[in-house]
């Protein structure tokens, strides 16, 4: 039986002290099974789905290699998106909080790529990065990994799906061939094999999903006739009642049509597709995340990358085109133990499709069994503030804090959640004391200076 303490593992006493803070004692199935390899230098290959753990397993790895005092780039984290990029620094940090002077440096599309080179000839520990946006400081220069010690790819499926294999093969060839290859993949198709053969060496190959107790997630296909889809995705809403959900589209157009069908019910519901700048992409995110919306509704490549916690519910309005799809879309509810549920909706041809996705486990059944909605509505607890203020301003979030419960006289319970940003900060806010904070903040100072202050 393997031990699940991380005291147990190599770690110095300065890293299992911030995991003792951080309520970090018990490793996680994959972190128990990677991290003894990894920490030993060994390339390896986990199926692990987002939410088990696995950053952490990778992030305790890259960091343990680390010479702080060496201001070279040492550790690469490939990531699909620029939203688990973001996730996976935050964690690094966290998990580096104790350490000295590690720098982590995050490169991804979308942002200006200016400031990107300032940061890395000042010198950096860890980069953290979309495939585009490394491959394009490699080409300029700006970037050189010749002191690379830990390459991860990380939710490599996603990368391969998002067509990246080009430029994570490009970004490769100027890594060093004597070096650490971490591969972590929710799936594990034959791409994966490859991937892995051709940039790994010796690999040990790690699965825990069947033995996680992550994922506990009751699992419904409802078929509905084509015309009441609609009222069929309203009706599982209002029948299964739950606190906040991700409803799938499989295209842009239909991702806007659903959120205008929800918000018409009475719903508190956002899109988020391919059509939106990254600013609307991160409103957006920013308050599903933090309870000022209720609904998010999204396409599988807007998706992907997104580490929701806490998500009661996932709805599959169209059908994934393949099975591995479904997994990664079901897979964002029921986490760290939780139940989940999830719902297919079904019609027409996707009826006969779905038969393939039977197994003895899931529920099929009419969507017609399912009770009429009544006066059902689901709203979101919080509003969010947008302040035109952020980590680049000194903008801290015991400022924003301080200013909200001070001159503004609004109750510290109820402010939750807080994101700092370069150049903005985000706060949530029960709702209903959230007009009332705006206002307040508009007329008031943080930290003795005027900052915009919008109400998403």
């Amino acid at each position: 039986m393997i031990d699940s303490n991380f005291s147990c593992l190599p770690l110095s006493e300065t890293t299992l002290h911030n995991l003792g803070e951080l309520g970090m004692v018990q490793m996680t199935p994959i972190q128990a099974e990677s991290l003894p390899d990894i920490l030993q230098g060994r390339d390896v290959i986990a199926q692990a789905k987002t939410g088990s753990g696995k950053t952490a397993a990778f992030g305790l790895g890259l960091l343990h290699q680390l010479e702080s005092k060496r201001f070279r780039v040492q550790a690469l984290v490939l990531c699909p998106t620029r939203e688990l990029a973001d996730q996976v620094a935050k964690e690094l940090r966290r998990l580096a909080r104790m350490s000295d002077n590690t720098k982590i440096l995050t490169l991804s599309g979308g942002l200006p790529f200016g400031p990107q080179l300032d940061s890395l000839r000042h010198g950096v520990h860890v980069v953290v990065g979309t495939p585009g946006r490394v491959l394009k400081h490699l080409e300029k220069g700006s970037l050189v990994l010749k002191n690379l010690q830990t390459l991860v790819l990380d939710e490599a499926d996603r990368m391969l799906d998002m067509g990246f294999i080009e430029e994570i093969e490009k970004v490769i060839s100027y890594a060093p061939s004597q070096r650490q290859t971490l591969l972590f993949s929710a799936t594990y198709p034959q791409e994966i094999e490859q991937l892995s053969r051709s940039v790994q060496r010796n690999a040990i190959q790690i699965e825990t999903q069947s033995r996680e107790v992550a994922n506990q997630i009751e699992e419904y296909f409802y078929e509905v006739p084509p015309k009441q889809k609609s009222a069929a995705l309203v009706q599982a809403l209002a029948h299964h009642k739950p606190e906040n959900a991700m409803v799938f589209s499989n295209t842009k157009q239909g991702a806007r049509e659903i959120t205008e069908v929800l918000r018409k019910q009475g719903v508190d519901a956002l899109a988020i597709h391919g059509d939106l700048e990254q600013i609307q992409r991160t409103d957006v995110l920013v308050q599903f995340a933090n309870g000022s919306c209720a609904v998010l509704v999204a396409t599988d490549v807007a998706a992907r990358g997104l580490d929701i916690k806490a998500l009661g519910m996932v709805i599959n309005y169209d059908l994934p085109h393949d099975e591995a799809t479904y997994t990664h879309r079901i897979g964002r509810t029921g986490r760290a133990g939780e139940s989940g549920v999830s719902v297919t909706l079904v019609s027409g041809r996707e009826a006969l499709a779905a038969e393939a996705y039977q197994n003895g486990i899931r529920h099929f059944e009419l969507a017609s069994r399912l009770p009429a909605t009544g006066d059902f509505s689901l709203q979101a607890k919080n509003s969010t503030l947008v302040i035109g203020g952020g980590k680049k301003d000194k903008v801290r979030p015991g400022d924003l804090l301080g200013a909200l419960t001070g001159d503004a006289g609004i109750a510290g319970k109820a402010v939750g959640k807080i994101d700092l940003y370069e150049r903005q900060s985000y706060v949530a806010i029960v709702r209903d004391q959230a007009g009332r904070a705006s206002n307040r903040l508009k007329k008031g100072k943080i930290k003795g200076r005027k900052f915009t202050v919008r109400l998403l």
